[in-house]
């Protein structure tokens, strides 16, 4: 029989998503002496496929923190330029090595060390809490106000209070769900099998391998393996079934710069993760007492691996908005509203600039057979030595770039505080 445990103790907030969006949030706001406490559905972060790729802008806020030399010093790889092979010729189409940043690249890290390290370094400070293992299942009103939330933990049910609930629980979010908030979403008709294939001497030396938007194929170099993701038209994943694994792999093998004979390392469909490609984003991000950062407000392509990047900086600049008024008790509605307004125009601009990069048709999908020509706006960035450094830009830093405003607030005088 399950029984309820309502936590006594009242935190200013409570974060629900231990992804790259809430980790931040916690580890920024519990720097600045708020109360806060995530919780995570998961009992770790080991999963794989998920976004691994951290962006300039997110190195540069982990060196206001004054972290970056820390965290580089875990095993990533570095991608000064990112390349794709358009019409048999490789080119180079985002180009990092001239950004106005410290770090100058992208570093591929498996996401589980990324929120690991968060994770650890947010723990150093009295006022953060990470509840693993506990699931959100519903959101607790008073007067058409957010007060709190209902959360699942094995068979003990969690009654929890807080002046507000912050929903960073990824596109399939629940807080978003329970808020009630509307959702527009953005037809693609695509969606990605991820892989991985083993890499050896003699493989192609780049960091970010990519056989070209009109192919349907992205290798990207993770040291020991290449994470390889092949992009099929939406819904056809049963059909691709039918025909059987050795015909998957012959198409991929088609478009791969690797011999055909790599591929069949993919012994099982066990072996291959689908990925179902949306974009989307909420209307309105918030209603009083609850917000959505991340993935929960807007839904991202894999196009650029902007996505991890874009919950950062949602994280960021919702700190810097909110963080004084939660510690000091007086947070208002009007201050969730300036949330949106300050990451709404990046967030509208980076889901355009990925509907530009895709086509409607690619030679790799199935049931496609006719070979397309790559979407103007690749084959103008693969023609021209500045546009690489403009996506280069757009890509490693955004449209509005978020630096760390909130203080460091010594930790005597936040335990001294009482928690409200």
């Amino acid at each position: 029989m399950r029984y309820y445990s309502h936590v006594k103790r009242s935190q200013s907030c409570v974060v629900v998503g231990a992804g790259p969006a809430g980790l931040m949030l916690g580890l920024l706001l519990a720097r600045s002496g708020v109360d806060v406490t995530v919780i995570e559905k998961h009992q770790d972060f080991l999963r794989d496929f998920r976004g691994d790729t951290i962006h300039p802008s997110t190195l540069e806020a982990i060196h206001e923190l004054g972290l970056l030399d820390e965290l580089l010093s875990l095993p990533h790889q570095r991608a000064y330029h990112l390349h794709a092979e358009i019409a048999g010729r490789k080119a180079t189409i985002a180009d990092f090595s001239r950004l106005p940043t410290r770090a100058k690249f992208i570093a591929f890290m498996p996401q589980w060390d990324f929120l690991n390290f968060l994770a650890r370094k947010a723990g150093e400070f009295p006022r953060f809490r990470l509840i693993m293992s506990t699931e959100a299942t519903s959101l607790r009103w008073d007067n058409c106000r957010v007060v709190g939330l209902n959360a699942r933990q094995g068979e003990r049910e969690l009654a929890m209070e807080a002046a507000l609930v912050i929903g960073a629980d990824g596109r399939n979010s629940i807080i978003r769900k329970a808020a009630g908030l509307e959702v527009q979403s953005f037809g693609i008709a695509t969606d990605i099998l991820w892989m991985k294939i083993s890499k050896k001497a003699g493989d192609p030396q780049q960091a970010m391998g990519h056989a070209g938007p009109s192919q349907g194929l992205v290798l990207i170099d993770r040291g020991v393996y290449w994470q390889c993701g092949y992009v099929i038209t939406k819904g056809t994943v049963d059909s691709l079934k039918e025909q059987g694994l050795e015909a998957l792999r012959a198409r991929i093998a088609d478009v791969a710069p690797l011999s055909a004979d790599r591929f069949e390392e993919i012994r099982s469909w066990d072996d291959i993760h689908l990925l179902s490609v949306r974009i989307d984003r909420l209307k309105s991000w918030w209603k009083p007492g609850v917000l959505c950062i991340g993935d929960a407000a807007h839904a991202m392509s894999p196009i650029g691996g902007v996505g991890v990047n874009l919950a950062i900086q949602d994280a960021i600049a919702t700190a810097n908005t909110l963080a004084e008024a939660l510690r000091e008790g007086r947070l208002q509605t009007r201050m969730l509203e300036a949330v949106q307004r300050r990451r709404n125009f990046p967030t509208k601009a980076t889901q355009k600039l990925q509907l530009m990069m895709r086509s409607r048709k690619r030679a790799g999908e199935a049931g496609n057979t006719q070979i397309r020509r790559p979407p103007l706006f690749m084959r103008l960035i693969a023609q021209s030595h500045l546009l690489p450094r403009l996506t280069g830009r757009l890509i490693g830093i955004g449209f509005r770039p978020e630096h760390v405003r909130t203080r460091l607030v010594d930790w005597t005088c936040s335990l001294r505080a009482p928690a409200r």
